[in-house]
């Protein structure tokens, strides 16, 4: 059986993983990576510009193509190759980046994060550990990643923008880990007979596992993973002691929000409202009433000027707004055209459409007041009115978070995702999954970074359905309201 660097991290995480990958695919839960990868291939294309003159090796699922593109271009003295693929005793890995200076090799592992994880070392220890016992002589390992710490200010400065961090002593001292782990991996796949691992916290670490439903069959629907917020190695703590069950949770000191959680789910409760805490809350809201809700998307490469790698960029919001007690419910939006930067137009539509000295509804105030308090930062003619709208924001979330109205159907969670359907189960207006295209703020952050893609055609429905989730966000929390105002006058 062969190993690739990626399978070979697999294992890494679990054996168990590995396996199922390897015999048993279908019972991966589907998870759409389609934008990581390709945010991936772009950071890894654009690190290949740190060097002149590299030469690619192109892909082929025929893995023996590679290698010998590969071999014709060390025939060179000296040479860049990006995708370098070597094959050692049935262990396989491409090299994002590798430099031949003469006989001594410099190997650069390009990776789209801002950070470094013990998961990328393994990875980068991994393909010296390949190229050392084919006789390469590997005198550096660098792994690249992108510095958060740099703003675009005109031209890319690729220098700037990545950061390259040598991990030689760590690949080096990780040989013979590498070389043991190999075996163990190699042993595991030969035996037909699936691993018996329990659930455990690598079932999450480095990365969520794609077979942990699977995995968790056994377990009730009920089950101690379901609880929102609780830590899971502490999960996986209570569970190595054999305690999963909701009926057995409640034996152990939890913190209340997790307890409540339990027993309400456990023993179906009636809903819990503490109408003086909601009436509280409402006395801190005044007419006109403004529902504000923003949009962001990242870029790993910065685009444009005053932004740096995974920034929130805010390129839409949604607007209700309602001028007096009993009064119409009216409606502004924004939604940015792609290709430019959304900023400055969304910033003075939106003091235009919110005046000064107005109450401001979000929910989860802190997302909202960052992205306010970012356009107040770099656009100073605007900053005062901007700020004006910052300090006049409420959280419409509190009454939710502070557990003054919880439902069991609410999941132990505080999120409007939750919350909306909770406190209207029945109402296909306000379900997000009615929705074409766009159900959720990631795929709406996807869909505006990809605005090019889409053809002339396509693009005014695309956008169309943007608009329509973003307006639902801002609709929901204007029915939310509402609710919690008919509660407290009953």
């Amino acid at each position: 059986m062969s190993l690739s660097k990626s399978k070979y991290c697999d294992g890494i995480q679990c054996k168990k993983k590995l396996w199922l990958e390897t015999f048993k695919p279908e019972v991966r839960e589907e998870v759409d990576n389609e934008s990581v990868f390709e945010n991936g291939n772009k950071v890894g294309e654009l690190a290949r510009n740190l060097f002149k003159n590299h030469k690619d090796v192109s892909f082929n699922n025929n893995l023996n193509e590679m290698i010998k593109e590969t071999n014709e271009c060390l025939k060179e003295k000296n040479v860049v190759i990006c995708e370098a693929s070597f094959n050692y005793d049935n262990n396989f890995c491409s090299v994002d980046i590798l430099k031949k200076d003469n006989n001594e090799y410099e190997i650069y592992e390009v990776k789209s994060s801002t950070g470094i994880s013990d998961i990328y070392l393994d990875d980068i220890s991994y393909q010296y550990y390949v190229l050392s016992n084919l006789g390469l002589n590997v005198k550096k390992c660098f792994i690249v990643y992108l510095n958060n710490k740099y703003y675009r200010k005109g031209e890319l400065e690729l220098d700037k923008l990545f950061n390259k961090e040598d991990v030689t002593l760590i690949a080096k001292d990780k040989f013979n880990e590498i070389e043991d782990n190999i075996k163990e991996l190699n042993k595991s796949l030969s035996n037909k007979n699936e691993p018996n691992i329990d659930l455990g916290v690598y079932c999450s670490k480095p990365y969520d596992c794609e077979f942990f439903k699977y995995c968790s069959k056994h377990l009730p629907e009920q089950n101690i993973f379901n609880i929102r917020g609780l830590n899971f190695k502490k999960k996986i703590e209570l569970y190595n002691k054999g305690i999963y069950k909701y009926e057995d949770v409640l034996k152990e000191k939890l913190k209340d929000d997790y307890r409540e959680q339990v027993e309400f789910e456990l023993y179906n409760l009636e809903d819990k409202i503490n109408i003086e805490n909601i009436k509280k809350f409402m006395k801190t809201i005044s007419y006109p009433l403004y529902f504000l809700d923003f949009e962001t998307y990242q870029e790993s490469i910065p685009s444009y000027d005053g932004i740096c790698p995974y920034m929130k960029i805010p390129f839409q919001y949604s607007l209700h707004y309602i001028e007096e007690k009993g009064g119409e419910v009216k409606h502004k939006e924004f939604l940015s055209e792609g290709g430019v930067d959304p900023r400055r137009l969304l910033a003075e539509r939106l003091v235009e459409d919110i005046p000064m000295n107005k109450c401001v509804l979000a929910y989860n105030m802190s997302f909202e007041k960052n992205v306010i308090k970012k356009l107040a930062s770099i656009y100073p003619d605007l900053s005062n009115h901007l700020m004006n709208i910052h300090d006049n924001i409420k959280d419409l979330m509190i009454p939710f978070k502070n557990r003054d109205y919880y439902t069991k159907n609410m999941f132990g969670s505080y999120s409007i995702k939750y919350v909306l359907p909770a406190l209207f189960p029945n109402d296909p207006s306000l379900d997000y999954h009615n929705l074409d295209m766009i159900h959720n703020g990631s795929e709406a952050s996807n869909t505006f970074a990809d605005l090019d893609k889409f053809s002339k055609e396509e693009l005014e429905k695309v956008r169309e359905n943007m608009l329509k989730y973003c307006e639902l966000d801002t609709y929901a929390m204007v029915k939310i309201y509402k609710k919690l105002d008919e509660i407290i006058e009953e």
